[in-house]
């Protein structure tokens, strides 16, 4: 893989890698920034949660459960003083769908950590990652 970054002005950047999707990143103003992308430190929390919801979705679809709708919510901790790594990173998973069956998710989770997600692999080395999960049964 290869990735590139270019200079937008001041602290905005623009970053391109191997998919061809161009992602912009920015500081907060009183950094020197424009407040005109993602911080680079959102950007890991973001791909975090790609990783393992790409992984997860796709188990569940093999093992024909019945999702209408699927989201996540990170939430991170991170280190009072330089480098401000994360600390905690909490993955909170929400299903929404009729007849999920709670050790589907569980084994689909489990599968993700443990073998397919990369980012998780890698950030678990340095950071303590735990999940939670939700399962929504829609009244329709």
């Amino acid at each position: 893989m290869k990735a590139r970054i270019n200079r937008i002005k001041g602290l905005a950047l623009a970053g391109i890698s191997d998919s061809n999707h161009w992602i912009t990143m920015d500081a907060p103003e009183d950094f020197g920034g424009y407040r005109a992308g993602s911080r680079p430190m959102e950007l890991i929390l973001v791909g975090l949660a790609g990783c393992t919801a790409m992984d997860v979705l796709s188990i569940l679809k093999k093992k024909r459960v019945n999702l209408i709708d699927f989201n996540m919510e990170v939430d991170a901790e991170r280190a009072e003083e330089h480098p401000k790594v994360f600390t905690r990173i909490t993955l909170h998973y929400i299903f929404i769908g009729k007849g999920i069956r709670p050790v589907d998710v569980e084994r689909a989770i489990k599968l993700s950590e443990e073998k397919y997600c990369s980012a998780t692999a890698m950030l678990r080395k340095a950071v303590d990652i735990k999940h939670d999960y939700k399962i929504i049964e829609p009244d329709f």
